[in-house]
């Protein structure tokens, strides 16, 4: 298990990191992290991409599913049958966000051992033959943060960016009469919980991290501006 998560996520990220650190990040360990949270937001842009629009659509069949579970509140499974009915109609599946969550945890505790244990004195261990071994890794960004000790700056930012991430990705209904959901009341805490939560988690761990998550959060937001646009196209509010 252990070899296969080394060859699956530790080694890629790190051969990745250091092949830009050594090119066009210009021997910056910051532009290189970002161009590496670039590149599997590239790769992955399709799930990613796929899943924002579940969640979107998800609220706004919020109407539908409160009617279904009111209409069935005594038959779980009838409920459960006309919800899956539903999803199937709209092709949406309720379990997507969740598990483009659990996808990017092995990616964020790669970075974090490779931060933490691979960029250490001495010769890196586990670069591909085609990688070239740096002299020295510099942990600063641009010269001023080291990313390899924590950085609140980089964590607030982080946070701020996940907080207007989840403020563009909470459907508002037109009708100002039709009461939101838990669903939605859900949502509209997480908009909060979510910046905390990042802030508790990533203090303490190495700058590196809230980097990617605050390129990772930025990128979302370019990603949810794409989505809520087409969808707005397509049911006009």
């Amino acid at each position: 298990m252990v070899y296969l998560w080394n060859q699956i996520f530790y080694r890629p990220i790190l051969n990745v990191l250091i092949f830009f650190y050594n090119t066009i990040a210009v021997r910056d360990f910051g532009l290189a992290i970002i161009l590496v949270t670039l590149l599997i937001r590239l790769v992955l842009y399709p799930f990613f991409h796929k899943g924002t629009k579940h969640q979107m659509m998800l609220q706004r069949l919020q109407p539908k599913i409160k009617k279904i579970q009111e209409t069935h509140k005594n038959d779980r499974t009838k409920q459960s049958e006309a919800l899956m009915e539903l999803y199937k109609e709209h092709g949406v599946n309720p379990f997507l966000g969740i598990l483009l969550l659990i996808i990017q945890l092995p990616i964020m505790i790669a970075l974090f051992w490779v931060v933490r244990t691979g960029l250490g004195s001495g010769q890196i261990a586990g670069l591909y033959p085609f990688v070239a071994q740096p002299a020295a890794i510099n942990p600063l960004f641009l010269g001023i943060i080291n990313l390899a000790k924590p950085s609140i700056i980089l964590i607030g930012l982080a946070a701020i960016a996940q907080y207007a991430q989840a403020r563009l990705a909470i459907y508002r209904n037109p009708d100002p009469s039709v009461q939101l959901s838990p669903a939605e009341k859900m949502a509209q805490q997480m908009a909060f919980v979510g910046p905390i939560l990042t802030i508790l988690i990533f203090y303490g761990l190495p700058a590196a991290i809230g980097l990617y998550w605050l390129v990772t959060s930025a990128f979302s937001i370019v990603q949810q501006v794409i989505v809520n646009r087409h969808l707005r196209e397509k049911f006009g509010n």
